[in-house]
Formats: structure tokens, sequence, C-alpha cells
């Protein structure tokens, strides 16, 4: 493990963007807390509090559509140009003074989301340019690491700028990480080519062609999915979490931010060990373990012991990563840079998107039935994903007639050649590979 990830290191495009993944993922995240908190202070209420999350998570349902100029600009320029707009965006909260300021807070938050989205979806197209096809693995792994090490100590960071200088220096803070963020993508050494000159179609029609590559790629669709499923998973579990401290342990809410804690410490380590085994197992085997590990972990949460929930939670930390690192890395590897974009954007659309309403969900369940029910309905979501990776993970067998007199071996080559899609889609993929290292 230790060779990859030092490896990874010494390649100075992962640096420069691991630096800007730290610098800018620590403003997004001190800034969103700071926004919850600035809204309850001016308007007194729970609901716009909650409702700042939201509006930083809405844009992600436009993903497919969004990931469509991604593909149709250059990459690096396109993050450059993007963070340099949200810089200046984000100097509109230093405005916001009493109650009736507030949707200016929701309408900025709202615009970093979409930026988000984009941003996304043109970094996920740009590593596949600027970092080795080996090190992917690693470097992903690495990044996501660094974005749930940012979590973690951008909330502090936000919540102690916001109560010694008020919300309009977490603003700027959030502005100045936007500019870090642009300077670092500047800094990356890529030789992108232009987007290929065709002719214009309409906006829909582009985005469908992205839809339709991600869904018709029975790998793709199967870690996608799985993405997803971890993702709602993990929404379900967390709304729980004071339910089972107050309830279950009979412990204070403020116990809640060492669980946080020991997650976070097994996201770092699930993340940074991820390249390595991606490395000993494919794809969907390391999103089936993640998977394992994450249920493992929601179910040890029903014990009504300290010690076994804390190791619930680092399992959940461990095991939560894989299933996303797997679906990302192989989005990368299996599709052509034309597309990479869109299918990127669509991809990150299935497993984020259904997040917002999975908390909705879990929100109105902990409040009507016992927290042990939604722990144990995210475990068991969790196995059966995992389950049914393992099985449609399985080879088809072809089948193959014997030859005969009549019909000769060459009968037998046409029944393979004729078998089941599952032969179309490994020559395909074989195919997009090919494709994505020619962009490369």
């Amino acid at each position: 493990m230790a060779v990859g990830l030092f490896t990874v290191l010494r390649d100075r495009n992962a640096r420069v963007y691991l630096a800007g993944v730290v610098v800018s993922g620590l403003g997004d995240s001190a800034m969103l807390l700071a926004s919850g908190v600035w809204v309850k202070e001016l308007t007194g209420s729970d609901s716009l509090a909650a409702l700042v999350s939201f509006c930083a998570w809405a844009p992600a349902l436009a993903g497919p559509f969004l990931g469509t100029v991604a593909d149709r600009m250059r990459r690096r320029t396109l993050l450059i140009a993007t963070s340099l707009v949200l810089a200046a965006v984000m100097a509109a909260p230093v405005a916001v003074r009493s109650p009736e300021d507030v949707w200016l807070l929701f309408a900025v938050l709202t615009m970093v989301g979409t930026g988000t989205v984009l941003t996304d979806a043109a970094e996920t197209a740009l590593i596949a340019s600027a970092i080795p096809g080996e090190l992917r693995g690693d470097f992903n792994g690495l990044s996501r690491a660094a974005i749930e090490s940012t979590s973690l100590l951008g909330p502090l960071v936000g919540a102690s700028l916001f109560t010694v200088l008020g919300g309009p220096t977490v603003a700027l803070l959030n502005a100045l990480s936007f500019l870090l963020g642009a300077a670092a993508f500047s800094l990356i050494r890529v030789r992108e080519r232009a987007p290929a000159r065709r002719p214009r179609r309409k906006w829909t029609a582009e985005t469908a062609e992205g839809v339709r590559h991600l869904w018709r790629h029975r790998t793709l669709r199967a870690l996608v999915v799985a993405g997803g499923c971890a993702m709602v998973a993990s929404s379900l579990s967390s709304t729980a979490t004071y339910a089972l401290l107050d309830i279950g342990l009979r412990q204070p809410a403020a116990v809640a931010g060492v669980l946080s804690s020991v997650q976070g410490l097994g996201s770092v380590i699930g993340g940074t060990a991820a390249g390595a085994l991606l490395r000993r197992v494919p794809p969907r085997v390391l999103s089936a373990l993640g998977l394992t590990l994450f249920a493992l972990g929601a179910l040890a949460r029903i014990a009504g012991f300290l010690p076994v929930v804390v190791a619930g939670s680092l399992l959940i930390g461990l095991g939560l990563p894989w299933p996303l690192i797997s679906a990302l890395t192989s989005v990368q590897k299996e599709t052509p840079g034309e597309l990479l974009g869109r299918v990127a954007a669509t991809a990150n659309t299935l497993v984020f998107a259904p997040t917002g309403l999975a908390l909705l969900a879990g929100t109105a369940l902990v409040a009507t039935l016992d927290y042990r029910v939604q722990l144990l309905s995210a475990g068991v979501l969790g196995l059966t994903t995992a389950v049914a990776l393992a099985l449609t993970g399985r080879p088809r067998a072809v089948p193959s007639p014997e030859p005969n007199a009549e019909t000769g071996p060459r009968e037998a080559d046409d029944a393979t050649e004729a078998g089941p899609r599952e032969t179309d889609d490994a020559t395909e993929h074989r195919s997009h590979r090919a494709d994505a290292s020619k962009e490369g």
C-alpha cells in the first residue's frame, strides 16, 4: 500500500490537485456549517437552517445536464473559470445583515452547489488525462481520504470563525479557498486536445448519450447503483445517531462528535488502502467488501454497548469509501474521453443525489419508529447490495455445442460469437479502454 501512495505523491499533478482538494474542501465544509448556524441565528427557524444543506445538495439532480458542459470545453480551463466565478460569488454573503437578507445565502449556496457538480465532472475527466492509469486507484483513494479529512476539520474551523469573527469572515475564507483552488488547477500540467468539432445537437440529446453509455455498460451500471445504495444506507444510519445515543446508550449528544471522528478516521484508512486493494481484486469485489464492512458496522450500532458502537462506526468509515472509489475509478477506465464529463456527472447524480432524499426519509423514520429498525434497514440494504454485486459479477457460461461431422468446429465458433450480451460488453469495455488511453 505504501509503495502505491508514495508513487502517487511523487507525481507532480497528483500533489498539486490533492493540495487544491484539501484547501477547497476545507473552505466549503466550513461555509456549509457556518451558513446553517448563521440562518438559525438570524431567523430562529430550524427548518430554514436545514434548507441550507438542501440548497447545496439540490443541483446534484441536474448532474447529467451540467456534465455536458464539461465535454464541450477543455476541462482545466473550465475548472479555473468556475473556481474564479465561485470566488466572486462568495463575496455576496458579506452583505447579509438581517433575516430579510437570508435569501442571498440560499442563492449563493445553490450556485456553489451547481459549481461543485460541474467541477466534479470536469475533475474526473481531467484526472483521466493527467494521472497515469495505474495510479488512478491510489489517487482516487487519496482524494477520498482528503475529502473526509476536510469534512472533519472544516466544520470546526467554520464554527470557530463564525463564533469569533462572524459569518462574513467564513464567506471570505471560502472565497480564498476557491482562488487557491483555481491556482492549483492552473499548475496542473496536462495536454488536453480541444473538444472534437461536431455538429451541435440539442442539449438533451448530448445528455442522453452519456446516460445511455452508463446504463448500457453492465459493469459501470452495477458499480454506480451499488455506490448509490451505499450512500442511502449511510444516510439511514447517520440519521439514527442521536436516537441511538439518547435512547440506546443514555449518552449526551456531544458523543456524536466522537462517533463522527472515529468514522472519519476509518474513512481516511479505507481511502488510502483502496488503491492497493484495487490492484489485487476487481472493483466489483472491493465494492462488495466495502458494503459488507459497512453493513456489519451499522448492525453493530444496534448493540447497547458503547465500545461496540464505536467499533461499528470505525467499520462504517472503513467500508463506505470503497464502493464510491470503485465506481469512480471504473468510470474513468471504461468511458471514452469525449463522454467522460457527462458519464461522470450522471454517475455522481446516481450515487449522491439519493442522499438528500434518504436523509429526509431517515429523519421521518427516526421520529416514528425505533432507531434499531432504521439501523437494521441500513445493514440489510448494505448486505443485500453486496450479495447482488457478487452474484451478478460471476461470468456467464457461453453455450458451445459439440462439433460434429456436419457442423464442424466453425459452428461452435459461431455459437460463441452469437452468445449472450456479456461477450459484447467485454469487447465494448476493451474498446473503451483503448479510446480512453488514446485520449490520455
